[in-house]
């Protein structure tokens, strides 16, 4: 996403602020409060031409200008296979860094089972304001496949429905809020020649897969991997024949590719899609099209707002930091400097102020009626559900080639369920 230039106001605010956050971040805080010299080791992936890179840096140098005192040893890099696997190496054999920045999900296993961090509840034991800006479902997000919550983030990835505003207005057809003003919506723009809902089955089904079985079923069923099919998984993905019997899709969804109707959405020939915060970027019309929660299924069980998106990395401590006097207080400092407000606003606007932020963000002056739907929609999420191939991995790939045979009812979504659940289980055994 392209970069966004800060006014000379916003970025002495943000210069200023930077440090502090909520209850002091940049002031001494918690015991073993230490001025001695310090030399913090920290490694992040914001490197080569990430769009946080200039960022972390600039942060990096007025953390240490705040606190002459500290010197940061910094060894950030783009995090590409060969990276990682010289992370794994560095901790196995106790070169690991005072402060990481990596993921969180199962990518993180190897370096996990070093138990090599300290836990989020250690760290607020002793600094109860430690990562305070950040939003509950952010740090739920980041949570460790064990459930223990270790790392603090900073932005993530999101998908919502994108609505050409214009010609919901044209057509005199209200913003979708739940089943049933979606079917309506579907109808009405039919009537249009409208086509409602741009989306190719045969090709990138899965923001549709991914939000019918979570508000289907519920986030907690929703984010298990159950041993054979749940009703409310077979009821969530029976809903694209439903879909489809109602017109919801191009009437060549099933042999059009992504790259189409993405287009469809562009030239206004379709009214909705369901896309991710990349999709943004790529929009021209960016003051009539808006991005809002997705509306619901009939008799849904997740709770409204509730997101399919992505936080997967975060800021760890390690327990070799945690154990030093001196470098304790440095880290937490280090941490809260990046992941306060002010540090995630501005790794927020660096992005495009259109990625998903761990904290509340504020407008910033020219920002586009999409880009503000978007923060609204995104700050008011109530849940934040990592998509189903973040948990069954290749077997992801016979869920989404059956998708067009379940919507014409050419396969059942109980069998077409089932057969991914025994993919998942093979690989599982295979190791």
């Amino acid at each position: 996403m392209k970069k966004r230039v800060l006014s000379a106001f916003c970025a002495a605010v943000m210069a200023l602020a930077v440090l502090s956050g909520c209850g002091g971040a940049g002031e001494d805080a918690g015991a073993g409060t230490t001025k001695n010299p310090v030399t913090l080791k920290t490694v992040s992936m914001f490197g080569g031409t990430d769009a946080n890179t200039d960022v972390y840096q600039a942060i990096n140098k007025e953390f240490m200008e705040e606190n002459s005192y500290i010197t940061i040893e910094d060894n950030s890099q783009a995090s590409d296979e060969d990276w990682k696997a010289a992370m794994a190496a560095d901790f196995s054999v106790g070169n690991e860094p005072d402060v990481f920045q990596f993921f969180t999900d199962a990518t993180a296993g190897t370096i996990l089972a070093t138990d090599k961090f300290v836990t989020l509840d250690e760290i607020r034991a002793e600094y109860p304001d430690y990562a305070c800006d950040t939003l509950e479902a952010a740090l739920d997000a980041v949570t460790n496949p064990d459930g223990v919550r270790r790392a603090v983030p900073t932005t993530g990835y999101w998908e919502g429905l994108f609505c050409n505003r214009d010609l919901f207005e044209k057509y005199d057809v209200k913003l979708p809020t739940d089943w049933a003003s979606l079917v309506t919506a579907i109808r009405k723009f039919r009537q249009h020649d409208i086509i409602p809902i741009a989306c190719s089955l045969n090709n990138v089904p899965h923001y549709w897969i991914e939000f019918l079985l979570l508000y289907t079923a519920g986030e907690e069923s929703y984010v298990s991997v159950p041993d054979e099919a749940p009703k409310d998984w077979i009821r969530g993905l029976e809903t694209f024949r439903t879909l489809r019997e109602l017109g919801a899709f191009p009437e060549d969804t099933d042999t059009v590719d992504d790259s189409y109707t993405r287009q469809l959405f562009k030239e206004k020939k379709a009214a909705m899609q369901l896309d991710g915060s990349w999709y943004a970027g790529g929009i021209e019309d960016k003051e009539n099209t808006v991005v809002i929660a997705f509306p619901g299924v009939e008799n849904g069980k997740a709770k409204p707002g509730a997101m399919v998106g992505g936080i997967s990395s975060g800021f760890y401590i390690t327990k070799k930091a945690w154990e030093d006097p001196d470098k304790r207080d440095a880290a937490v400092k280090f941490v809260q400097a990046h992941t306060s407000k002010a540090g995630v606003q501005r790794y927020w606007e660096a992005t495009g102020a259109i990625s998903k932020a761990a904290v509340e963000v504020e407008p910033i002056d020219g920002m586009s009626d999409m880009a503000l739907s978007a923060l609204e929609y995104t700050n008011a999420a109530t849940s934040v559900n990592a998509p189903t191939d973040a948990r069954i991995g290749d077997a992801y790939k016979t869920l989404v080639a059956g998708i067009v045979k379940v919507s014409t009812g050419d396969l059942s979504a109980e069998e077409l369920l089932n057969e991914v659940l025994a993919i998942y289980k093979a690989r599982l055994q295979e190791g």
